[in-house]
């Protein structure tokens, strides 16, 4: 029993990884005030993108910056539509992830069953590694899994504790006030959506490159609305996003070790949606968007000239 807990706890972390990345992203984009629904198609079009690069290079880093990069460039789309056409927000994220979805699928036929040639390698930490159980349930992972850990302290700081922060906040919560303060309301939203759609991007490029070294069409399963879910699952904090990415993770991980014991793995694989149904049905009111914190000007487009 206590070897099968331990190998889902390790499953787990990879499996929530491209999920802790697009949720970092997706925590400072509505923190400035913007809901990102084109998450799902950014991470799908990372992956292609991030395959198709690594692939074609055979260099794996190339792959990531072009996944980061594609992220981004849709991400910017969003940003144009919800912050200077003020489009709904909700329907030109619901847009990018049918374009993602789309194009993706044209773009990765010619690399659909082809294995990855170079693969990310394991790291071993000097003297963690090797220690028993901790060593490998914590520390023997690819450097895409660190730094993902990494980068939850790092923005956890400059939301929470630096100027950069404060703006950005104070954007989310208050753009009048921001902007008659000389922020730059506009600017902060691009360049926070951006930052979300690039960490999106290399989430989906995990897994094309690490999680499963292959191209599959639709590998994504609904990650991206599960990002959507886990970042109000986290109450827009990175250090919740950590937890709530592993656990989402260690339950899709269940509905495959669990099917030798003759549990549906259709049922334990309805649970991510069912979840991500039941937080977002109990956030949809004003009420209870500022009960659990919610970023006050989440999705209302801001327009100076209407101060």
């Amino acid at each position: 029993m206590l070897e099968f807990i331990l190998s889902v706890l390790r499953a787990a972390i990879p499996a929530g990884t491209p999920l802790l990345y697009g949720t970092l992203g997706e925590v400072y984009a509505e923190r400035s005030g913007v809901l990102n629904l084109g998450v799902e198609g950014m991470m799908i079009m990372g992956a292609v993108s991030g395959f198709a690069v690594a692939q074609t290079t055979g260099n794996v880093w190339l792959g990531i910056l072009a996944a980061a990069f594609i992220g981004g460039l849709l991400a910017l789309i969003h940003a144009f539509a919800s912050v200077s056409l003020r489009v709904n927000q909700v329907v030109s994220g619901l847009a990018l992830t049918m374009l993602g979805l789309g194009v993706s699928g044209m773009l990765g036929k010619k690399f659909i069953g082809q294995p990855l040639a170079t693969r990310l390698q394991p790291v071993n930490i000097p003297g963690l590694s090797d220690l028993p159980v901790l060593g490998e349930l914590l520390f023997r992972f690819d450097i895409l899994v660190y730094l993902s850990v990494l980068l939850v302290p790092v923005l956890w700081f400059v939301l929470y504790k630096t100027r950069l922060g404060v703006t950005l906040r104070s954007v989310g919560e208050n753009p009048s006030a921001a902007d008659s303060l000389g922020v730059n309301v506009t600017m902060v939203r691009y360049l926070a959506v951006i930052f979300g759609g690039m960490l999106a991007g290399v989430g989906g490029a995990y897994l094309s490159i690490s999680y499963a070294p292959a191209w599959i069409e639709g590998m994504t399963a609904g990650a991206g609305w599960i990002v959507i879910a886990l970042t109000i699952f986290a109450i827009w904090d990175p250090r919740r996003a950590l937890l709530g990415a592993y656990l989402f993770g260690g339950v899709r991980v269940l509905q495959f070790r669990l099917q030798p014991l003759g549990i549906s793995p259709n049922l334990l694989s309805m649970l991510p949606f069912l979840l991500t149904i039941l937080v977002l049905w109990l956030s949809s009111s004003q009420a209870a968007k500022r009960r659990i914190g919610a970023p006050a000007a989440l999705m209302t487009a801001y327009a100076r000239e209407e101060r």
